[in-house]
């Protein structure tokens, strides 16, 4: 993953991304329900990858006093947040080198971030990290199988017409692969599930410019330079659209996969 493309993506879309971040703003909703299943104990919480800071106004809603630090490695997202959150302190920060010491919040969150770490056990291990002894760490990330409809589409269009066999589809962990990146972290009381999302769109150029709206173009240091070929495009689009239109719209899934965890000696947060 190209961090820096990362960070320009995000950067530059601060100011839209709330209009366009239906999926997301489930996903932290679900997160902060999850959480609060156990409660929030004392200590001060932290939260990787902020955005706007909608998770954290949902987690603030339920837990009004917490001690909360929020940080993004996109200094646009960083900003609009903290604007939003005139309360918790803000800070920069790469989820993979995180500024902060060893052993110092009780609560680590963090919705639709860690899917663009280059080394998810490295990430999650430097979440450790900054963990007290007994912190819990929750989180959600977008799995494998996320946008299925559009990466199916391209797929069968590029044999269709002949294109590059390399996709500009981002690729995403899978659930086996988000569980030992947990485990080689040396987390305890390990629970990481899986459930779709469903988003509803008029047509796939409408799917493209939610993505774009939110940031979310391939930043994988690996993929096909420039843009697709229009006739790739064109008959990506169509397949989709025979494929998997019903009563006129299509579907985007994504799959969100939950990971819930403490360090060695905390208690299981329990999901479901």
């Amino acid at each position: 993953m190209d961090i820096g493309t990362v960070r320009r993506h995000f950067s530059s879309h601060a100011r839209e991304y709330d209009l366009h971040a239906v999926v997301q703003k489930r996903v932290a909703s679900r997160l902060v329900e999850l959480i609060g299943e156990s409660g929030v104990g004392p200590g001060p919480a932290l939260d990787v990858g902020t955005g706007t800071g909608d998770l954290d106004r949902r987690l603030l809603r339920s837990c009004p006093g917490l001690d909360l630090v929020i940080s993004d490695l996109s200094h646009g997202m960083t900003c609009h947040a903290a604007a939003a959150l005139a309360g918790s302190a803000a800070v920069d920060a790469d989820a993979q080198a995180l500024p902060f010491r060893t052993g110092s919040f009780s609560l680590l969150l963090s919705a639709s971030v860690y899917q663009w770490v280059n080394d998810l056990p490295g990430a999650f291990a430097e979440g450790s990290r900054v963990l007290a002894p007994v912190g819990r760490f929750a989180f959600a990330l977008f799995g494998d199988g996320t946008l299925k409809e559009l990466k199916e589409a391209h797929r069968l269009a590029l044999a269709e017409t002949g294109g590059r066999r390399v996709s500009h589809v981002q690729e995403f962990p899978g659930l086996a692969e988000v569980r030992r990146a947990m485990g080689t972290a040396g987390f305890s009381s390990i629970h990481a599930f899986a459930e779709d999302e469903v988003e509803s769109h008029r047509d796939v150029p409408s799917l493209l410019r939610c993505l774009k709206g939110i940031g979310a173009a391939n930043a994988s240091a690996h993929r096909p330079p420039g843009l697709a070929p229009r006739r790739v495009i064109s008959r990506m689009m169509a397949l989709y659209a025979e494929r998997y239109a019903r009563d006129g719209r299509i579907p985007a899934t994504y799959r969100v996969i939950y990971g819930l965890a403490s360090k060695p000696g905390g208690a299981l947060l329990r999901g479901s």
